[in-house]
């Protein structure tokens, strides 16, 4: 089972995780991000294109079933505007063992923050700025081979 959601509601993890655990795995693993207020941001605002967006997270996850043999994969992801603590992403996968549930959620949130159609706009006070692609992102995605 896989399942992808892009949209700007609040993530419910209790409705995520019970979705996911209903699949009969043995292992879950499980990233939920939030807005950080890194050097005073008060809002981040995100930006992506429907369709491409929902295709790329659809092909990460088909992607790291394959690989792993997961059970489940799950990708959510909020998009508008977010104040600090807010949650913006939600990843999660079920497996047999915990290994294969570990490695392809932290390969999911990796390879989402370099492969997926998002743009971010931080807001700092009455001031507003894209956020740049970070090496260490790239780096981070990069582990996990081509």
């Amino acid at each position: 089972m896989i399942r992808i959601a892009v949209a700007p509601e609040p993530i419910d993890l209790a409705a995520e995780l019970a979705a996911i655990e209903a699949g009969g795995a043995g292992g879950i693993a499980s990233f939920t991000g939030l807005v950080r207020a890194d050097d005073g941001v008060t809002e981040l605002e995100l930006e992506h294109y429907p369709g491409m967006t929902e295709a790329a997270l659809t092909e990460l996850a088909e992607s790291a079933t394959q690989r792993w043999s997961l059970l489940g994969a799950t990708i959510i992801h909020r998009v508008g505007r977010m104040r600090p603590g807010e949650r913006i992403v939600f990843v999660a996968t079920a497996a047999l063992h915990r290994r294969e549930a570990l490695d392809a959620c932290a390969f999911l949130i990796d390879r989402l923050k370099t492969g997926a159609p998002f743009w971010k706009r931080e807001r700092r006070g009455e001031d507003a700025a894209w956020v740049e692609a970070k090496v260490s992102d790239d780096a981070a995605a990069g582990r996990w081979g081509a």
